[in-house]
């Protein structure tokens, strides 16, 4: 999280051990939830080591894999993190994990005691906002083919270490449709 957070090229040291003396490291085995549909989220988590997915259940209760969340990351219900209201979704350990947990009111306080703690969520917000910008971009205006190639290309870490069905809800298309897109598509 140390070389994380100095990549952004804004945070003192001081402000850096800070946030790391208040945070919680945890482990979570394959398959256990860092959040359910209908929790509260009350902390952010730094991902040391494992893989998460983010879905959803749709009207017919099909699971929805919408984000994987890779080591180096950080990760929480980030509209229930701040709203303060239920969430929908689920985020799911997909390996065992290995996490350092912040609680919310500790970050909200960095927040209003730090103008880099401030510039750094606004940076994250971005980030956030056009990765999920361009993933429905992605979803409504590119083939299931060119979406699987991008993939291949850019996130060649989700085609490796993510399991085929949840690969198949990641890229809207059904585990049959992604299996004839691998057989037709070398790498």
């Amino acid at each position: 999280m140390e070389e994380y957070l100095k990549a952004f090229n804004i945070f003192s040291d001081k402000e850096i051990e800070e946030v790391i003396e208040l945070g919680t490291y945890q482990e979570l085995k394959k398959n256990d939830f860092f959040t359910k549909e209908g929790d509260i989220s009350s902390s952010l988590a730094f991902v040391k080591d494992g893989i998460f997915r983010s879905y959803y259940l749709s009207q017919s209760e099909e699971e929805i894999t919408y984000c994987l969340t890779f080591p180096n990351s950080f990760i929480t219900a980030y509209s229930s993190y701040i709203s303060q209201e239920k969430t929908k979704i689920n985020i799911q350990a997909m390996t065992d994990i290995q996490l350092i947990s912040l609680p919310k009111s500790e970050m909200d306080s960095l927040v209003n005691s730090s103008k880099n703690w401030l510039l750094f969520f606004k940076i994250i917000t971005e980030q956030y906002y056009i990765a999920l910008e361009n993933r429905v971009f992605q979803l409504q205006t590119e083939k299931a083919e060119t979406r699987y190639k991008n993939l291949i290309t850019h996130r060649p870490e989700y085609i490796q270490k993510v399991p085929l069905q949840y690969l198949a809800s990641y890229l809207g298309i059904t585990q049959r449709h992604l299996s004839r897109l691998r057989a037709n598509i070398s790498f």
